[in-house]
């Protein structure tokens, strides 16, 4: 056995011999496979972050279409589709593009009515669901809450 391995030694250093060997390829996979645990590991945190601060800019993007509906349109109630759409008063300028949702970590609404003693809002509120954390679910109105700035979309994961 040794006299192979120092055959092959010897034949590799005379040049015959070019390439890994099997030990040199899996010793290189797994230090890739230790790199990257490392690297995902780090950057894990950064997906809450930005689901953060992505609910932070919808929020402020539909506060403020829906402000600047109401100023053009003083006597008409701000709907979803209003914010989309325009209205005839307004050439059908949309406010916003499209509704923004980002449904597992959150979602925003209109309210329509008053709602349950225990989540009451105005009528045609924002309003924004950030539970269960990582699997909101954007049909269970109990979810939804006032938006009142940044802070409401605190506890996204």
């Amino acid at each position: 056995m040794t006299n192979t391995l120092h055959r092959l030694k010897q034949r590799r250093q005379g040049g015959e011999i070019d390439g890994f060997t099997l030990i040199e390829i899996l010793v290189i996979i797994v230090v890739l496979g230790i790199l990257s645990a490392v690297v995902i590991y780090a950057l894990g945190g950064f997906t809450g972050k930005s689901a953060i601060a992505a609910c932070q800019s919808d929020g402020a993007t539909i506060s403020t279409a829906m402000a600047a509906f109401n100023t053009q349109n003083p006597s008409i109630p701000v709907t979803t589709g209003g914010l989309i759409n325009g209205t005839p008063a307004d050439g059908n300028t949309p406010y916003i593009v499209s509704w923004p949702t980002n449904s597992p970590h959150y979602a925003f609404e209109l309210s329509t009515a008053v709602g349950s003693p225990v989540n009451a809002t105005a009528a045609n509120q924002l309003e924004v669901a950030v539970a269960p954390p990582g699997n909101v679910d954007p049909t269970n109105q109990a979810n939804f809450n006032p938006y009142t700035g940044p802070s409401s979309c605190a506890g996204i994961s």
